[in-house]
């Protein structure tokens, strides 16, 4: 069972995927500006091809919970995927991922212009880890992980 992430944006779409066993996340393309359409063709392509059971998009809420206007663009958009996708789609808490990636490539001395080009694959990865880290495979699912993937 693959699980797809979307660390969507208007600009670039970050994405990464699981491996078969659900265990780690490994990032994959950045989609770059295109019409929706054409975001959705690839998407679907890529469904196909990694035998994807689940997408996950990231939701940018606020940090108290709240909804933001980039939260609500994020909703819209995995409602167009489900209605295109047989697989389930699910919105997955991103707060401070991009912050998160920004760190991590900092930590591991990547230059400011990879970084830029790296920050979307490396946000969808880190928010797919955290979706799996909260959904293990083989053990019950964890009290403290919410539907909304607050940890």
């Amino acid at each position: 069972m693959r699980i797809l992430a979307i660390d969507y944006g208007l600009r670039r779409m970050g994405l990464a995927v699981s491996d078969l066993l659900g265990i780690t996340a490994q990032g994959l393309e950045t989609l770059e500006h295109s019409t929706r359409d054409d975001h959705l063709k690839k998407l679907t392509r890529l469904v196909a091809e990694y035998e994807v059971s689940r997408v996950i998009v990231g939701n940018p809420i606020h940090l108290d919970g709240g909804v933001t206007a980039m939260s609500e663009k994020a909703a819209r958009f995995a409602e167009q995927l489900r209605r295109r996708l047989s697989c389930s789609v699910e919105l997955w808490d991103e707060r401070l991922s991009t912050a998160q990636a920004e760190a991590t490539l900092r930590e591991m001395d990547v230059k400011r212009s990879t970084r830029r080009k790296s920050i979307d694959r490396m946000a969808a990865t880190l928010l797919l880890q955290s979706y799996l880290d909260c959904h293990p495979v083989h053990t019950p699912q964890e009290e403290n992980c919410s539907p909304g993937g607050t940890p």
